[in-house]
């Protein structure tokens, strides 16, 4: 039996595509917000506005510009080069507080249009290290935003322990593989699809694709 309504953490990638696909399953009623928080490129908002049209599903934009204001990062200033973390360190991509905002702002929202569920892709198998895509967080935030709005809001991580090649799978379950990879936008440049191939996300994106593709041909010989 699917359970009333949940609001969707949106973004037009792969992975939050992937959780709407999955939250459609499990809810009678889906809507998303999306977040403008001053990305590299506007394309990815646009990107997520179609996607909820084609699935006909409500969207709602945030401007969260301010937060290019608060950390330099590579996702908000476009000057700074998109790097893989070194000697321990966090990549350059990585925007402080990101998650925890995006999860805040969406319990409100969730709260103004009557929804108790809220879904989010973040990931702990493959994070890059960035410390709000843990269990551990999104648990602690779960607590924390029920006391703040006395509310009983659940948050629902479907990917939180899947490494990419199982989040294709999943999106090959809900019938959905060719939609992903055509539609979503995960590349760090802005290119919808299979991306540019050259940045760290593409790469993980095209890696996690090719394990999957090649794990599914050895079950079926």
């Amino acid at each position: 039996m699917k359970k009333d309504k949940a609001v969707v953490v949106f973004s037009g990638g792969q992975d939050s595509t992937t959780c709407l696909l999955w939250a459609l399953k499990e809810f009678k009623e889906v809507a998303t917000v999306t977040f403008d928080y001053g990305q590299r490129h506007y394309e990815e908002i646009n990107c997520a506005k179609d996607i909820a049209k084609e699935l006909e599903v409500s969207f709602h934009l945030l401007d969260m510009t301010f937060m290019n204001q608060l950390s330099p990062n590579a996702l908000t200033h476009h000057d700074m080069e998109v790097e893989d973390g070194v000697d321990g360190e966090l990549p350059s991509t990585f925007v402080p507080g990101r998650n925890h905002l995006f999860l805040s702002f969406a319990a409100v929202y969730a709260h103004s249009i009557g929804a108790k569920h809220i879904v989010t892709g973040v990931c702990e198998t493959d994070y890059s290290g960035y410390p709000d895509c843990r269990d551990q967080f999104v648990k602690s935030l779960n607590v924390t935003l029920n006391l703040a709005m006395d509310q009983q809001f659940v948050i629902h991580t479907p990917l939180m322990w899947l490494n990419k090649a199982e989040t294709w799978e999943l999106a090959d379950q809900l019938n959905a593989l060719s939609f992903v990879r055509e539609r979503t936008l995960t590349c760090y440049h802005g290119v919808r699809g299979d991306g540019c191939g050259e940045c760290p996300s593409c790469k993980l994106r095209m890696q996690g694709l090719k394990q999957y593709e090649n794990q599914k041909e050895r079950r079926e010989e």
